[in-house]
């Protein structure tokens, strides 16, 4: 019985602890991921926005989320840095295609026009 309760305050120090831990090692990472960024990088938002940066001050970054739309965010918003592979977003294909793979039948402005006026 003498031994239990030094046995139950282990139980709950040795999880807090490693917790505590794993906390710091997060923290670490995302102080090292903030420190790192630069003017360019694709990012990765907390809000799962992706964009690229435009700017960068102590506090601040700035990020193009369209062609030509700036906007201004904490730093402690970027999630991740996107690499070339993870986002080809800005490479075009040639061919339209659907998300199947099948050709998409691009229509004239007058098919346009007939399907908009359809009643």
């Amino acid at each position: 019985m003498e031994l239990l309760f030094p046995l139950l305050i282990l139980a709950l120090l040795v999880p807090m602890f490693l917790g505590i831990r794993r906390q710091k090692k997060e923290l670490a990472k995302t102080t090292e991921l903030q420190d790192s960024l630069q003017i360019g990088d694709r990012v990765l938002t907390t809000s799962g926005l992706h964009a690229t940066i435009e700017d960068l001050d102590e506090t601040t970054v700035d990020l193009e989320i369209a062609p030509g739309i700036i906007t201004t965010w904490s730093r402690a918003v970027v999630r991740d840095v996107l690499v070339d592979e993870e986002y080809e977003d800005d490479e075009y294909e040639s061919d339209a295609t659907t998300t199947l793979g099948a050709p998409v039948a691009e229509e004239s402005p007058e098919q346009t026009q007939a399907r908009l006026t359809k009643d």
